[in-house]
């Protein structure tokens, strides 16, 4: 049996309709705060899964959840990067103390595997491009620091009492039924006004994005085929695009011709990493590879936010 928290959010809805048409057993754990019951509605009803209603902070919860649990898909967190800067404590007590909850209810309960999300902020910014997974972690923000100390904790755990462990640093990941991100923020403000366009930053911040349904194809690959007791994988494309980029393939698809108008700096936000490139040899020598290009993800996602309320 799976658990997955923040199960009824974008990635872990995914996910959690993978493992279900694969036919495992599925436990999605949220307290739907960001995500959403409807996001599940592929896998309600069916005879092997189940939805609790419950947070990480409550250890309790948690605990209780975790009983007669195999392999846990760990995704509940506080995403924002932007949030983290201004309410730390908050993203502190979620990310961190709620990944050790996750952690320790999963040694309590004599779970075999815990798979982690993590994300390419990590690395901060650095002149390696593509960056591969040995490069040295120096986070710039609150949420990428968050992010080592869980994949620290993961990697204590597994070894101290023998849960195997396995990271996946993701890029910037798209595709329905995400309502965040650029390329949701570009849609929202292009239906408002298709003549007008505003931008955070100077629009050159260049990053690695990735459709939905490659990321799920990666996580299920690493935690099939993960050997060593703790690993951790890159999961991006390999293509760099800048914010410019985006908008432009956007208005490409949506056929509008608005000014684009910037908020200024080098940066969208505090703690936004200008430059994002990953290497991922490392999980493509297990037999992954992207199968989604970005033109044709975003087709794919903006047909999904035409028929989404």
């Amino acid at each position: 049996m799976i658990l997955i928290t923040g199960g009824a959010g974008f990635i872990g809805s995914n996910l959690a309709s993978r493992l279900v048409s694969s036919g495992r057993e599925v436990i999605v754990f949220d307290n739907l705060s960001s995500g959403r019951l409807e996001n599940l509605n592929a896998v309600i009803g069916k005879k092997k899964f189940r939805f609790i209603k419950g947070d990480i902070c409550d250890k309790e919860s948690i605990n209780s959840a975790m009983k007669g649990v195999d392999e846990v898909h760990h995704l509940a967190a506080d995403p924002s990067v932007k949030d983290s800067a201004v309410k730390p404590e908050s993203s502190f007590d979620i990310n961190v103390s709620g990944s050790f909850n996750v952690l320790d209810a999963a040694r309590k309960n004599d779970v075999k595997k815990i798979v982690f999300t993590s994300s390419s902020t990590v690395y901060g910014e650095t002149k390696i491009l593509p960056t591969p997974e040995d490069h040295p972690l120096v986070p710039i923000s609150n949420y990428a620091a968050s992010k080592v100390a869980c994949e620290s904790y993961i990697s204590s755990y597994a070894s101290t009492y023998g849960i195997k462990g396995v990271v996946l640093r993701l890029a910037n990941i798209f595709g329905p039924p995400s309502t965040h991100g650029v390329m949701f923020d570009f849609y929202k403000k292009l239906q408002a006004n298709p003549e007008r366009l505003e931008i955070l930053g100077n629009g050159k911040q260049s990053k690695s994005y990735l459709y939905i349904s490659d990321c799920i194809d990666a996580i299920m690959l690493a935690s099939k085929k993960q050997k060593k007791v703790y690993d951790y994988f890159n999961v991006g494309s390999e293509e760099m695009t800048d914010v410019n980029g985006i908008a432009n393939a956007m208005c490409s698809v949506l056929e509008v011709k608005p000014k684009f108008e910037y908020t200024g700096g080098i940066r969208g936000w505090k703690g936004d990493v200008v430059k994002m490139l990953l290497s991922s040899k490392k999980i493509e020598k297990l037999g992954w590879k992207k199968k989604v290009t970005l033109k044709e993800g975003i087709m794919h996602y903006i047909e999904w936010l035409r028929i989404t309320p």
